[in-house]
């Protein structure tokens, strides 16, 4: 039978406060798991949604947690009454053989409004069961909604795209949730120095916090130049400059592309090192790269969507890493909202008023 749901609809209109919706979401079909939710994340990619002009309603949010209400008769490897994590890739290491019908929403008026996976801001949601991931007993159902994006993008960027490993050099640019995710897993990784760039004194000491060894303000000085300083390496490169800069950069804000190539390391002549920058924020700026020093010191620029990870494979990676302490979602978590609280909650971090990430809270 269909279930009841309250779902957060951004309107077609560009400009317009979010809405609450009453819905009934439809029986699963086949390949659907109905879930009622617990928590869901308030993701800083959903502000370019919300800034994007679109063609109809929509129903946002890409992480969460909850509890299965219902399965479709294909769906095995989750069942009615057990906690899920919802997230926004899919959940295997083996390549999808379909994709899902887009994630939609039948308003009280007739219309609809969508999404292209799935959506979280609700207090009940329905969704392939590619994107359902089973959620460990001992898990709290409100912290650990934040592992299907934040944590997936940011440690997953450190893990899975750079492979990032012990005694490497890192530096992280922006350390909101998805920045502060990536300093968690290069220091459960064992890279030293962890260099933490923002804007803000506030910003960097909850940095150091989460795993950052060094904080650059970068409203102080120029933070490609301050890196260098704090990286000094033996040896000259190709052009005979002294060596310096970090094994592994990352842009976790979108804004700081052209910062990130820069503060890599430059190339000792002779060696085979090859150091890399991953853009992990959506991009706000033009991507402004120096192509001779690219090609001079063989450094490596590539992008990490959604931290290259496999949920089922990489979730009990970081589930054990916040039982060991070393990815603190607890204080990660800087502020919950009630549903009815949305807009607050999306005026919040738009104004720069989250430390760490943001979460609704139903249950």
């Amino acid at each position: 039978m269909p279930t009841p749901a309250r779902v957060a609809v951004v309107p077609q209109e560009m400009g317009q406060p979010l809405r609450i919706e009453e819905v009934e979401l439809p029986d699963p079909g086949p390949f659907d798991v109905v879930v009622r939710q617990y928590a869901s994340g308030v993701c800083h990619s959903q502000l370019h949604e919300i800034h994007t002009p679109r063609a109809s309603d929509v129903v946002l949010g890409h992480e969460s947690t909850g509890e299965v209400v219902a399965v479709g008769a294909e769906v095995s490897h989750v069942a009615p009454g057990e906690r899920v994590y919802v997230t926004w890739l899919p959940r295997s290491t083996q390549p999808p053989d379909r994709r899902p019908a887009m994630a939609q929403v039948v308003q009280g008026d007739g219309s609809t409004a969508s999404s292209l996976g799935v959506f979280t801001w609700a207090d009940h949601t329905i969704a392939d069961e590619m994107f359902i991931v089973p959620l460990p007993d001992d898990a709290p159902t409100d912290v650990t909604a934040i592992i299907g994006c934040a944590v997936m993008t940011g440690a997953g960027a450190v893990m899975n795209t750079a492979g990032v490993t012990a005694g490497s050099s890192v530096a992280v640019f922006g350390v909101g949730g998805v920045g502060l995710s990536a300093l968690a897993a290069a220091k459960a990784l064992g890279a030293d120095p962890i260099i933490a760039v923002d804007l803000s004194e506030e910003k960097l000491d909850f940095a150091r916090s989460h795993g950052a060894t060094i904080g650059v303000n970068a409203s102080e000085c120029d933070p490609v130049a301050r890196i260098h300083e704090l990286t000094p390496r033996d040896g000259l490169d190709l052009m005979g400059a002294p060596c310096s800069g970090v094994d592994f950069a990352f842009d976790c804000i979108g804004a700081a592309v052209g910062q990130v190539v820069p503060s890599l390391r430059n190339k000792r002549w002779g060696s085979n090192e090859r150091a890399v920058a991953v853009l992990v924020g959506i991009p706000t700026a033009a991507l402004d790269v120096d192509i001779g020093d690219l090609l001079i010191h063989e450094k490596h620029l590539t992008g990490s969507i959604g931290g290259t990870c496999h949920p089922e494979q990489d979730f009990p990676i970081f589930m054990d890493w916040y039982r060991q302490g070393v990815l603190d979602l607890d204080s990660l978590v800087t502020q919950r909202f009630a549903l009815d609280e949305i807009n607050e909650a999306v005026d919040a971090l738009e104004n720069g008023r989250i430390a760490g990430r943001s979460i609704l809270v139903f249950d």
